[in-house]
């Protein structure tokens, strides 16, 4: 995977901006995809999603301090460790924003799952119609982490246009 690519993953989970990814910087995502996707803190699928991501921000390799730097994230991140962690992780936010349960999201949910995550809605937008290839008007969960796993793997993907060239704008509130 190309510097570039990692580059643009870490900025947008580091949402402060101070070159560290904190576990609650990095646990917030759930919360926030939770929160937007109207599920209750409580909900079996977000509990089921802070476990799969407290496990990936364990493996990522956090410093004594706490937090990881682009240095461990570089180290980390790549093909074993998206089928490790990353692909129970982010299909446990699939999860969250699927409310039917049919493995597909909409246009809507894909949206609202990816600005909750750190995503432009613009971004996700351009996603989601380079993900919809048949337009059928949803993305199917294979798809969709298919083409994470491309992008964190190769620095190539329609998902490409989700992730921000710099540094991401806040996120937004919990």
């Amino acid at each position: 995977m190309s510097d570039a690519a990692k580059r643009r993953i870490f900025a947008m989970l580091d949402v402060d901006g101070d070159g560290e990814i904190t576990e609650a910087e990095y646990l917030a995502r759930v919360d926030r995809a939770a929160a937007a996707c109207g599920r209750a803190p409580d909900h079996r699928l977000v509990t089921a999603a802070r476990a799969a991501h407290r496990e990936v921000f364990r493996q990522m390799g956090a410093d004594a301090d706490g937090g990881v730097t682009f240095e461990d994230y570089r180290t980390w991140a790549g093909h074993e460790a998206f089928e490790e962690s990353c692909r129970p992780a982010l299909g446990s936010l699939f999860d969250l924003a699927d409310h039917d349960g049919d493995g597909h999201l909409t246009r809507e949910e894909f949206i609202r799952l990816r600005t909750a995550t750190g995503n432009s809605a613009e971004g996700a937008a351009a996603a989601f119609t380079a993900l919809d290839t048949h337009g059928a008007g949803a993305v199917d969960r294979a798809t969709y982490l298919a083409a994470i796993h491309d992008f964190l793997t190769t620095g190539t993907s329609p998902m490409a246009d989700a992730y921000p060239n710099g540094h991401p704008r806040p996120a937004p509130a919990l």
